[in-house]
């Protein structure tokens, strides 16, 4: 898929509440269905920060759209991305607007990203071919950052330098690689697939409260109103 495509957006953020989560959460909960509210504590119960996905200048907004999906789908909350040339662009018909329900934390070199990482007590493992560690075997890995590269590079040498670790999804076939979307994919749920640690409370009502301003309308006027009669 082109960069310059009409379908394609620029993905950032997502904003930073302005209202104390608690706020948040008693202004807006009753304007939801009980079944919407118990299918979003339901969703923020099976995330994790334990495990995060890292994507060093991927260029197709299609690949950037599927990874999104696939995050959102294995419980992963946070994608970090180091931009490249063309940005961090996915594309509206593949994602399904699945970035508004996850942390992009974008970054402009692959420095900046494992320093912030390892400062908050990541291991960091880049896909690799020919690797001799294989997903499950990081699975232990308390607090672990995965990445994967461009398209047509891969991982970026100066990410290389900077990690723990390689890792590779153990081929069957005559193929010897496979798409980044898939392989992505893959390895996240094979690392989430018997659970990952919860969230902190803070942590919990933070994303609680966020996906409850993404399933009411205007949700910044409702809550308005309710300051204005508490």
């Amino acid at each position: 898929m082109r960069a310059d495509d009409a379908d394609v957006i620029e993905i950032e953020g997502p904003p930073p509440l302005e209202r104390p989560a608690e706020v948040v959460i008693e202004a807006l909960s009753p304007i939801v269905t009980p079944e919407r509210l118990e299918r979003i504590e339901e969703v923020v119960r099976s995330r994790t920060d334990s495990l995060v996905l890292v994507l060093d200048r991927i260029a197709d907004p299609h690949n950037s759209s599927a990874v999104l999906r696939s995050a959102d789908a294995f419980g992963v909350q946070s994608v970090h991305v180091i931009v490249g040339e063309h940005g961090f662009r996915a594309s509206r018909g593949v994602s399904k607007g699945t970035h508004r329900w996850l942390d992009v934390v974008r970054y402009a070199s692959a420095e900046a990203c494992a320093r912030h990482l390892k400062k908050d007590g990541y291991a960091i493992y880049v896909a690799a071919m020919g690797a001799e560690t294989q997903p499950e075997d990081l699975h232990g890995t308390p607090r672990l950052a995965v990445v994967f590269g461009n398209e047509h590079r891969g991982v970026s040498p100066e990410m290389r330098n900077l990690a723990d670790g390689t890792f590779a999804i153990p081929m069957r076939g005559f193929v010897e690689s496979l798409n980044i979307s898939v392989a992505a994919a893959i390895t996240m749920q094979t690392l989430a697939r018997d659970g990952r640690p919860r969230l902190p409370a803070e942590r919990h009502q933070e994303l609680k409260a966020r996906f409850l301003m993404n399933s009411v309308k205007k949700a910044d006027q409702v809550i308005e109103k309710f300051l204005g009669n508490d």
